[in-house]
């Protein structure tokens, strides 16, 4: 019975991909004149531009991308920590619930490993604020 159920779920969602990307109207393409550099130059542009954020004092990519790091770090930590706690929490709910006298032992435990969880988001804090204030990539 789960495999017909799962084969037509997973056709309803493949439909429904579908009809999505049909809703959507394509852009138009402009032709251009085939001026652009050669494939060979193109290719040592890319490889020069992540060393260009260090070519002048002002640039604006390093700091840019520092508060993207920064972001991503709490925000992965946050969310990591989150459903950390919240499934640790469930756990031990779950093993209260089974035998009420190993509670005050249980407790001790999903707080310490509560306390560690959060240590982890505080280091991604401390990532964040690191690369936000105290860059060392920045002179």
């Amino acid at each position: 019975m789960a495999a017909p159920r799962s084969m037509l779920l997973s056709g309803a969602v493949l439909l429904a991909c579908g009809a999505l990307f049909s809703a959507f109207v394509p852009v138009p393409t402009v032709s251009r004149p085939a001026t652009g550099l050669p494939t060979a130059a193109a290719s040592a542009a890319a490889l020069v531009a992540p060393t260009a954020a260090f070519a002048a004092e002002d640039s604006v990519w390093i700091p840019a991308l520092s508060a993207v790091g920064a972001g991503f770090a709490i925000g992965l930590a946050a969310i990591g920590s989150g459903v950390g706690q919240g499934i640790a929490s469930g756990r031990c709910i779950d093993g209260i619930s089974r035998q009420p006298e190993v509670a005050d032992d249980l407790r001790g435990v999903l707080l310490l490993s509560l306390a560690f969880m959060e240590s982890l988001t505080i280091y991604g804090l401390v990532i964040a604020l690191v690369l936000l204030f105290a860059n060392p990539l920045i002179k």
